[in-house]
Protein backbone atom coordinates (compact mmCIF):
# COMPACT_ATOMS: atom_id res chain seq x y z
CA UNK A 1 0.00 0.00 0.00
CA UNK A 2 1.51 3.36 -1.01
CA UNK A 3 2.02 5.92 1.72
CA UNK A 4 -0.24 8.93 1.95
CA UNK A 5 1.01 12.09 0.24
CA UNK A 6 2.85 14.48 2.55
CA UNK A 7 1.52 18.04 2.44
CA UNK A 8 3.18 21.09 3.94
CA UNK A 9 0.97 23.90 5.21
CA UNK A 10 2.31 27.44 5.33
CA UNK A 11 0.28 30.16 7.02
CA UNK A 12 0.96 33.73 6.00
CA UNK A 13 0.04 34.95 9.46
CA UNK A 14 2.10 34.93 12.64
CA UNK A 15 -0.87 35.71 14.89
CA UNK A 16 -1.53 33.26 17.69
CA UNK A 17 -5.25 33.31 16.80
CA UNK A 18 -4.66 33.34 13.05
CA UNK A 19 -7.67 32.38 10.93
CA UNK A 20 -5.28 31.19 8.21
CA UNK A 21 -3.51 28.84 10.60
CA UNK A 22 -6.91 27.67 11.84
CA UNK A 23 -7.90 26.88 8.24
CA UNK A 24 -4.77 24.76 7.81
CA UNK A 25 -5.41 22.96 11.11
CA UNK A 26 -8.99 22.20 10.06
CA UNK A 27 -7.75 20.91 6.72
CA UNK A 28 -5.17 18.71 8.45
CA UNK A 29 -8.02 17.05 10.32
CA UNK A 30 -10.38 16.69 7.38
CA UNK A 31 -7.82 15.30 4.90
CA UNK A 32 -6.18 12.90 7.37
CA UNK A 33 -7.65 9.88 5.59
CA UNK A 34 -5.99 10.74 2.30
CA UNK A 35 -2.90 12.82 3.16
CA UNK A 36 -0.83 14.14 6.04
CA UNK A 37 -0.61 17.89 6.50
CA UNK A 38 2.13 19.40 8.64
CA UNK A 39 2.13 23.14 9.30
CA UNK A 40 5.46 24.96 9.11
CA UNK A 41 5.71 28.11 11.31
CA UNK A 42 7.40 31.17 9.81
CA UNK A 43 8.17 32.91 13.12
CA UNK A 44 11.94 32.34 13.06
CA UNK A 45 12.72 33.26 9.45
CA UNK A 46 15.05 36.25 9.14
CA UNK A 47 14.26 38.95 6.62
CA UNK A 48 15.62 37.98 3.23
CA UNK A 49 19.15 39.30 2.80
CA UNK A 50 21.33 38.01 0.00
CA UNK A 51 24.41 38.59 2.17
CA UNK A 52 23.30 35.79 4.51
CA UNK A 53 21.89 33.55 1.78
CA UNK A 54 25.05 31.45 1.75
CA UNK A 55 25.98 27.94 2.85
CA UNK A 56 25.31 27.03 5.46
CA UNK A 57 21.90 28.70 5.37
CA UNK A 58 20.44 30.21 8.53
CA UNK A 59 18.84 27.36 10.51
CA UNK A 60 15.23 28.50 10.01
CA UNK A 61 15.81 28.93 6.27
CA UNK A 62 17.34 25.47 5.96
CA UNK A 63 14.39 24.03 7.89
CA UNK A 64 11.89 25.73 5.55
CA UNK A 65 13.71 24.58 2.42
CA UNK A 66 14.03 21.03 3.78
CA UNK A 67 10.33 20.91 4.73
CA UNK A 68 9.34 22.02 1.23
CA UNK A 69 11.68 19.46 -0.34
CA UNK A 70 10.25 16.64 1.81
CA UNK A 71 6.64 17.50 0.95
CA UNK A 72 4.79 16.13 -2.04
CA UNK A 73 2.76 19.33 -2.22
CA UNK A 74 2.21 22.61 -0.40
CA UNK A 75 -0.88 24.43 0.83
CA UNK A 76 -0.40 28.14 1.49
CA UNK A 77 -3.06 30.09 3.35
CA UNK A 78 -2.64 33.85 3.43
CA UNK A 79 -4.45 36.84 4.82
CA UNK A 80 -4.85 39.93 2.68
CA UNK A 81 -3.04 43.03 3.90
CA UNK A 82 -3.47 46.21 1.85
CA UNK A 83 -4.56 44.30 -1.27
CA UNK A 84 -1.65 41.86 -1.11
CA UNK A 85 -0.21 38.86 0.68
CA UNK A 86 1.42 39.34 4.06
CA UNK A 87 5.01 40.50 4.28
CA UNK A 88 5.98 37.43 6.30
CA UNK A 89 4.70 35.17 3.53
CA UNK A 90 6.44 37.13 0.78
CA UNK A 91 9.64 36.91 2.82
CA UNK A 92 9.26 33.12 3.16
CA UNK A 93 8.66 32.78 -0.58
CA UNK A 94 11.77 34.87 -1.28
CA UNK A 95 13.82 32.46 0.84
CA UNK A 96 12.10 29.44 -0.72
CA UNK A 97 12.83 30.72 -4.24
CA UNK A 98 16.57 30.43 -3.69
CA UNK A 99 19.15 29.30 -4.62
CA UNK A 100 18.38 30.31 -8.17
CA UNK A 101 17.76 27.29 -10.36
CA UNK A 102 17.52 24.97 -7.34
CA UNK A 103 14.50 26.34 -5.50
CA UNK A 104 12.61 23.62 -3.65
CA UNK A 105 9.29 25.15 -4.76
CA UNK A 106 10.17 24.87 -8.46
CA UNK A 107 8.03 22.11 -9.94
CA UNK A 108 6.20 21.54 -6.64
CA UNK A 109 2.35 21.42 -6.73
CA UNK A 110 0.98 24.27 -4.59
CA UNK A 111 -2.60 25.07 -3.57
CA UNK A 112 -3.27 28.66 -2.55
CA UNK A 113 -5.97 29.74 -0.13
CA UNK A 114 -6.69 33.25 1.08
CA UNK A 115 -8.97 34.40 3.87
CA UNK A 116 -10.15 37.81 4.91
CA UNK A 117 -12.66 39.49 7.17
CA UNK A 118 -13.90 41.21 4.00
CA UNK A 119 -16.45 39.52 1.78
CA UNK A 120 -13.89 39.35 -1.03
CA UNK A 121 -11.89 36.74 0.90
CA UNK A 122 -8.46 38.03 -0.02
CA UNK A 123 -8.88 37.63 -3.76
CA UNK A 124 -6.28 40.33 -4.48
CA UNK A 125 -3.75 38.66 -2.18
CA UNK A 126 -4.36 35.38 -3.97
CA UNK A 127 -3.62 36.99 -7.31
CA UNK A 128 -0.32 38.33 -5.96
CA UNK A 129 0.51 35.01 -4.29
CA UNK A 130 -0.17 33.02 -7.47
CA UNK A 131 1.92 35.46 -9.51
CA UNK A 132 4.86 35.08 -7.12
CA UNK A 133 4.58 31.28 -7.18
CA UNK A 134 4.46 31.35 -10.99
CA UNK A 135 7.70 33.37 -11.01
CA UNK A 136 9.27 30.63 -8.85
CA UNK A 137 7.93 28.01 -11.34
CA UNK A 138 5.83 26.27 -8.71
CA UNK A 139 2.91 24.28 -10.12
CA UNK A 140 -0.05 26.33 -8.90
CA UNK A 141 -3.21 24.21 -8.79
CA UNK A 142 -5.57 25.46 -11.48
CA UNK A 143 -9.09 25.56 -10.09
CA UNK A 144 -11.72 28.01 -8.91
CA UNK A 145 -10.12 30.40 -6.43
CA UNK A 146 -10.02 29.08 -2.89
CA UNK A 147 -11.00 32.19 -0.98
CA UNK A 148 -12.74 32.49 2.37
CA UNK A 149 -14.66 35.73 2.85
CA UNK A 150 -15.99 36.93 6.20
CA UNK A 151 -13.63 34.42 7.80
CA UNK A 152 -14.22 35.46 11.41
CA UNK A 153 -17.89 34.55 11.06
CA UNK A 154 -16.77 31.04 10.09
CA UNK A 155 -14.77 30.47 13.27
CA UNK A 156 -15.95 28.94 16.54
CA UNK A 157 -13.76 29.24 19.63
CA UNK A 158 -10.64 29.82 17.51
CA UNK A 159 -11.35 26.92 15.16
CA UNK A 160 -12.36 27.14 11.51
CA UNK A 161 -15.68 25.29 11.43
CA UNK A 162 -17.64 26.41 8.37
CA UNK A 163 -18.86 23.18 6.73
CA UNK A 164 -19.51 24.65 3.27
CA UNK A 165 -16.05 26.23 3.14
CA UNK A 166 -14.39 23.03 4.37
CA UNK A 167 -16.22 21.02 1.71
CA UNK A 168 -14.99 23.44 -0.96
CA UNK A 169 -11.43 23.36 0.43
CA UNK A 170 -11.47 19.57 0.54
CA UNK A 171 -12.29 19.56 -3.18
CA UNK A 172 -9.32 21.90 -3.65
CA UNK A 173 -7.08 19.46 -1.76
CA UNK A 174 -8.36 16.69 -4.04
CA UNK A 175 -7.22 18.81 -6.99
CA UNK A 176 -3.82 19.24 -5.31
CA UNK A 177 -3.55 15.49 -4.74
CA UNK A 178 -4.44 14.89 -8.39
CA UNK A 179 -1.66 17.26 -9.46
CA UNK A 180 0.78 15.53 -7.11
CA UNK A 181 -0.08 12.14 -8.61
CA UNK A 182 0.39 13.51 -12.14
CA UNK A 183 3.73 15.10 -11.25
CA UNK A 184 4.98 11.91 -9.60
CA UNK A 185 3.87 9.85 -12.62
CA UNK A 186 5.86 12.11 -14.96
CA UNK A 187 8.93 11.91 -12.71
CA UNK A 188 8.64 8.12 -12.56
CA UNK A 189 8.22 7.88 -16.33
CA UNK A 190 11.28 10.08 -16.95
CA UNK A 191 13.52 8.11 -14.58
Amino acid sequence: MPSKPRLLGISGSLRKASANTAILKALAETVAGKATLEIFPLHDLPLYNQDIDIEPSPAAVAALRDAIAAADGVIISSPEYNYGMSGVLKNALDWASRPYGKARLTGKPVLTVTASVASTGGVRAQLQLNETLTAIAALVVLRPQSIIGSVLQKMTDGRFTDEASLKFLNAAVDDLLRDIARTQAVIKQES
